[in-house]
């Protein structure tokens, strides 16, 4: 049975006065609120393990370490722009073989209908720049998928893999095989290097673009109404151009997001906590709710060209044919996202700015949620944004953040996936404070959700540290049976022999035994 710790304002107060501001902003005041859950530990072991990373904020720490590149904040976003793409992660963490993941779990959408065909509308007649789309667009009949170029080798099971999703889960009638003719619907994938990407795009993975099969095409079509999303009314060829040089799970990553944009909607929204269609990159495969905005963008009752009122006319009457349980769920009323905020997060992740410019602008971002008065991931997601570039420069602001991004994500419903993320930089605290057991109290609850949404990056990292921690205690051969099931997912997640002795290194720095003085 899962059990859960509570703290009481006189502990949080106890043991960080932050915690305890961060709380009574939250409304909470003296409520006891839920931290961290394992099945495998006493609550007794928990309050003891939260106590223990409280006391890290104090003056008895040794020294701080971190955890750098766990969610590559700091360089996955980009300007809003209207060529559709996928903001950059850098490459990161041999010797067993590689590791994939097998049947997806998509875990279905628990939301009210009301609140997917706002969802829907603002999804489809939106561009990611915010610039609106006067039309409806998709393919008709048919479509196929064909891939050019040099495809690495985990490319065309991956495509296998998601197109037997499509077909399956959105109800597609789409196939990895050649045009039939020339008006045949067509998405090409054409398999490129990082630095062709750059050079169109110095800010992109990875893009997908209208009317072109090529990126010659695309070079001779750049900037015309050939390759104008706006005025698009039925889609008929598009090309996504992918990364082949890249490790496999940005590959995947590229390959969920751009096709779901190349068939669906081509707008990202910050609110969405479950979706590709968000500009966070926490997710980074076809969610429940994906596929279920795909399956309504494909249903009979819509068609290319119409308007925002005449699908919002039909929309409703879809999703409750599609999703009859959303009928019963009361809406969330989730307010949007203000541009200012989306500026702010732009500007503090992005690469165009230095260091102190971007903690301020992550700040702006974390008094404009505030001032929102958010209580769901937008909130958790300014406190790590803020945690994240704060680590070197300003090391106890970033442990506040992150112990507030864990408060937030476990008030907000969807996230999951968002925890697992915070609890590896408070476990990554706690193992460079020595604190073996607590940092596996962590840990524990969240390696089966990495591997749920088929994240390889966040599951070796986790694995990484969880193998660390238990060499604290002294299982020294579980340990070693732990790091190297880590390899074999890093392999996938970060690609190269040296990216992934690089993340292995990272992680075992972070322990004192270790450290070298």
């Amino acid at each position: 049975m899962h059990l859960w710790v509570w703290l009481t304002a006189s502990t949080q107060k106890k043991h960080s006065r932050t915690i305890a501001q961060v709380a009574s902003h939250q409304g909470h005041g003296d409520r006891v609120c839920p931290i961290f859950e394992t099945p495998h530990s006493s609550v007794a072991d928990r309050r003891v393990a939260w106590k223990r990373v409280h006391r890290f904020n104090g003056l008895k720490m040794r020294r701080w370490f971190f955890l750098p590149l766990c969610m590559a904040l700091a360089s996955c976003m980009s300007a809003p722009q209207d060529v559709s793409s996928r903001a950059a992660t850098p490459v990161q963490t041999n010797l067993p073989a590689m590791k994939t993941f097998g049947g997806s779990r998509p875990t279905s959408p628990d939301r009210s209908n009301r609140d997917m065909a706002r969802d829907f509308l603002e999804l489809a007649f939106q561009l990611e720049s915010g610039r609106e789309l006067k039309q409806f667009s998709r393919f008709e009949g048919p479509i196929a998928i064909q891939v050019t170029g040099n495809p690495p080798p985990t490319l065309m099971p991956d495509l296998n893999r998601l197109v037997n999703r499509l077909r399956n889960e959105a109800g597609l009638d789409i196939a990895r095989r050649k045009p039939s003719g020339p008006n045949q619907s067509v998405i090409t994938i054409e398999v490129v290097s990082r630095a062709d990407i750059r050079r169109f795009l110095p800010k992109a993975a990875c893009f997908v673009v209208p009317n072109v099969s090529s990126l010659r095409e695309y070079r001779s079509a750049r900037h015309t109404a050939q390759t104008n999303w706006s005025t698009l009314t039925r889609r008929t060829q598009i090309a996504i151009f992918l990364p082949g040089d890249a490790a496999p799970q940005e590959v995947r990553d590229c390959l969920h997001e751009e096709l779901a944009q190349a068939l669906g909607p081509l707008n990202d929204l910050y609110r969405l906590p479950d979706s590709v269609f968000n500009d966070d990159n926490v997710h980074t495969v076809l969610t429940g709710f994906d596929m279920l905005i795909l399956r309504a963008y494909y249903s009979p009752e819509l068609q290319s060209g119409m308007t925002r009122a005449q699908v919002a006319e039909r929309i409703p009457g879809i999703l409750s044919r599609l999703n009859p349980r959303g009928n019963a769920v009361a809406s969330r009323n989730t307010p949007k996202t203000p541009r200012s905020w989306i500026r702010a997060i732009q500007t503090a992740l992005g690469p165009d700015t230095n260091p102190s410019q971007r903690r301020r602008a992550a700040a702006d971002a974390l008094r404009i949620a505030q001032n929102q008065g958010w209580t769901d991931h937008r909130l958790g997601f300014s406190h790590f944004a803020l945690a994240r570039l704060s680590q070197v420069a300003q090391p106890d602001v970033a442990f506040q953040n992150f112990v507030a991004a864990e408060l937030a994500y476990r008030r907000a419903p969807g996230t999951r996936l968002h925890q697992a993320y915070s609890a590896s930089q408070l476990a990554a605290y706690a193992i460079s404070q020595g604190e073996g057991n607590d940092a596996l109290i962590l840990l524990n609850p969240h390696i089966a959700t990495a591997e749920k949404f088929e994240n390889a990056a966040l599951l070796s990292t986790l694995l990484m540290l969880r193998a660390e921690a238990l060499a604290q205690i002294g299982r020294s051969a579980e340990a070693n049976l732990v790091r190297m099931d880590s390899l074999a997912w890093a392999r996938y997640g970060f690609g190269t022999q040296w990216a992934v002795r690089a993340r292995l290194r990272e992680i075992s720095a972070l322990s004192p035994a270790n450290q070298t003085q």
